[in-house]
């Protein structure tokens, strides 16, 4: 893990960087908001987690938790003076994680940090394609592609077929599919018409579609795409 820490007092900057090492954190150092703007600008990327004074000699802890996170959704950890723990809250509602107060025990900085990279690694990072075989789903722009070229397919074609790809490897049964199909699209589908949507879904997807590979039929039980 990398840890940008902007700190400008020397001596707790030195014994920051040499604990944060002993816990097997690599520590970018910057004495002010000068330098961390140039790393937060330039190298972002490459950072895991902040920890920003609040009071710098030439800006502020909190101008550079904006900067940050309008360019990455990472932590960020004020290290604060006793008197400015009232004013940590506006820090929280422009996007920091937590605040220690100085003095602190580098052990509850250290747990600190970890819990708050536990929480960031929890969370699901939005996915926006999804790729079975030579198919792809865009789900931000409600598109089907093979190959790289569009498919066209109805509103219906596409909820069915989406039903499927958030289920893959998954038996799906009829019942299951004229339950989902019709939570999703507010019509009626009786149990004919699931079985023409299927057909041109399969006449549009499949390489061939009299034997197909990607809508397999399971056998007295339903449907299934994907392993």
């Amino acid at each position: 893990m990398k840890i940008l820490l902007v700190e400008d007092d020397r001596t707790i900057a030195s014994g920051l960087e040499f604990s944060l090492k002993q816990e097997d954190f690599e520590t970018v150092l910057c004495p002010n908001a000068a330098s961390a703007t140039d790393i937060i600008q330039n190298h972002i990327e490459e950072i895991d987690l902040c920890l920003f004074d609040l009071n710098l000699p030439d800006g502020s802890g909190y101008d550079l938790c904006e900067l940050v996170k309008k360019h990455r959704d990472i932590p960020v950890i004020f290290l604060t003076a006793y008197d400015d723990e009232v004013n940590v809250v506006m820090g929280l509602d422009i996007g920091a994680d937590d605040y220690i107060t100085k003095p602190f025990r580098i052990r509850e900085l250290v747990s600190r940090m970890k819990t708050v990279l536990r929480r960031y690694h929890r969370q699901p990072q939005p996915k926006n394609t999804i790729d079975i075989e030579s198919i792809q789903i865009n789900t931000l722009e409600g598109k089907v592609y093979k190959q790289g070229k569009e498919i066209l397919l109805t509103a219906l074609e596409y909820r069915l077929f989406l039903i499927f790809a958030n289920h893959i490897g998954q038996v799906l049964t009829r019942a299951q599919l004229l339950d989902r199909i019709w939570d999703v699209a507010g019509d009626f589908v009786n149990d004919n018409t699931l079985t023409v949507y299927i057909k041109r879904l399969r006449e549009k997807l499949e390489d061939d579609p009299q034997n197909p590979t990607l809508i397999k039929t399971v056998r007295g039980m339903g449907y299934k795409v994907g392993e």
